[in-house]
């Protein structure tokens, strides 16, 4: 079996549990329990005598299987269900030989496996969001007081608190679990369709037969074959995607506010963490810095998966082997930094005295809007714009303050107003993000596993 490349970004920080679905021995034994569960249904409905059937899920085991040939069969066929099988068989007595594999095709049982593994990606993906956005929903709670400036174009713009921008991102991350917990039934679904997708060779047991093994593997139950209709695939692929960016765009803005002219957060301390080799000063954003990577890495990767929604035909021809690379990838570098993202979160340091000290930096400009609202309801919009745009670039242009300048222009309209008074209402968004999480966990952790799937 050739080695596979070493993968520092994963390697560190990676989620191991994640990595262990897609382990080479777990998927050869998601095709031996898909195998196991074919031979029971066919049992269950007469196509096999029950005394073979449970002699074949005894022999579908990982003692049945020498790895390293079955590795060079699948090379020299181009599939491994071939040499599998033949293992199968070899392990079985007499009486049982020759009945492994009926009625189904390669697909079936590697699609089947697949079904399993995306099935327990998606459960680790939920437990790994849901630490992460209790994490989240923590910060918002603690900090829906902190005044803050909010900042657009990269520069600051008006106050906000940080509790409400973090709601931002437990809304996000909240939409992220609804799509991964409703794509669940979309992709841990059976397959046993047959050659060309006809099921012809179970006959009239196909559908039955198909159902009971479905139901055998905690799968959801399928009658329209899909070797070629890979959106459901695609689509995992994509939410893994998207949860990655998600998790990106908190770290991004983790790095951001731990900028020297910025300090506003920082990532959990630690002796060495962040350290450079060179500068005893560094303390850099190491977690934040993988999830980006990650997240970066995920995002191209996905977009092969909608090349392998194009096979012809009723079987793919290239297309599905994007499949085999791309998913575990996908699957291991959204896992990874929902992982990192919540680690972040749970223990991010806040200053908020950095905060205050950084609404003052820029001469009180961000307070523009605030003043142009309140000479509004006397100037009317566009004359109180002028006025205060005026008063700014006087303002920068002299060295004062905003709050000096306008009180020059405006005389005695000025009446000065505190950053914290000009926040909104930061309760609504935080209650609302807090609620609609808090009623969403309470749902998950309450549904029963057979609900969930």
């Amino acid at each position: 079996m050739a080695t596979r490349p070493f993968t520092l970004l994963t390697e560190l920080f990676g989620d191991p549990v994640t990595a262990a679905i897609f382990s080479a021995e777990r998927t050869v034994r998601s095709w031996l329990e898909a195998e196991a569960a074919l031979a029971a249904a066919q049992a269950e409905h007469g196509v096999l005598r029950p005394e073979v059937a449970r002699a074949i899920g005894a022999a579908c085991t990982l003692e049945s299987v020498d790895m390293a040939e079955l590795w060079d069969g699948a090379r020299n066929v181009g599939y491994p269900i071939l040499s599998l099988v033949r293992m199968i068989d070899a392990a079985l007595p007499a009486e049982a030989a020759g009945h492994v594999h009926l009625g189904a095709t390669t697909q079936d049982i590697m699609d089947t496996g697949l079904a399993l593994q995306l099935g327990e990606a998606i459960d680790r993906l939920l437990e790994l969001v849901g630490t992460t956005g209790d994490a989240m929903a923590a910060l918002v709670d603690r900090h829906r007081g902190t005044v803050m400036a909010a900042r657009t174009h990269g520069q600051q713009a008006v106050p906000t608190t940080f509790g409400a921008k973090v709601a931002v991102h437990l809304e996000e991350l909240a939409r992220r679990r609804r799509r991964l917990a409703a794509l669940r039934p979309e992709v841990a679904r059976v397959s046993l369709f047959g050659a060309g997708g006809t099921s012809a060779a179970l006959g009239p047991q196909a559908a039955p037969v198909r159902a009971t093994m479905a139901r055998l593997l905690g799968l959801e139950p399928a009658d329209v074959p899909w070797h070629v209709a890979r959106d459901g695939v695609a689509e995992f692929g994509l939410a893994c995607a998207t949860l990655a960016a998600s998790c990106g765009r908190f770290a991004r803005e983790v790095v951001a506010l731990s900028r020297t002219e910025i300090g506003e957060v920082a990532e959990p301390d630690g002796h060495h963490r962040g350290a450079s080799s060179t500068m005893p000063q560094k303390e850099n954003p190491i977690s934040s810095e993988a999830v980006i990577g990650m997240s970066v890495t995920a995002a191209a990767l996905s977009s092969s998966l909608l090349g392998a929604m194009e096979p012809r035909h009723e079987r793919a021809a290239g297309e599905w082997q994007v499949e085999w690379e791309a998913i575990p990838l996908l699957a291991g570098l959204a896992a990874g930094c929902a992982l990192n993202a919540g680690a972040i979160a749970a223990d991010l340091r806040v200053f908020p005295a950095a905060m205050r000290d950084n609404l003052r930096r820029d001469s009180g400009f961000l307070m523009a809007e605030a003043y142009m609202m309140r000479l509004a309801a006397e100037l009317g919009r566009e004359r109180a714009h002028d006025l205060v745009y005026d008063a700014v670039r006087d303002a920068r242009r002299d060295g004062r303050s905003l709050e000096e300048s306008l009180a020059a222009a405006a005389g005695e309209r000025f009446e000065a107003i505190a950053p914290g008074d000009y926040v909104g209402d930061p309760d609504v968004a935080c209650d609302a993000a807090l609620r609609a999480w808090r009623e969403e966990q309470s749902q998950m952790s309450t549904s029963e596993p057979s609900e969930m799937r």
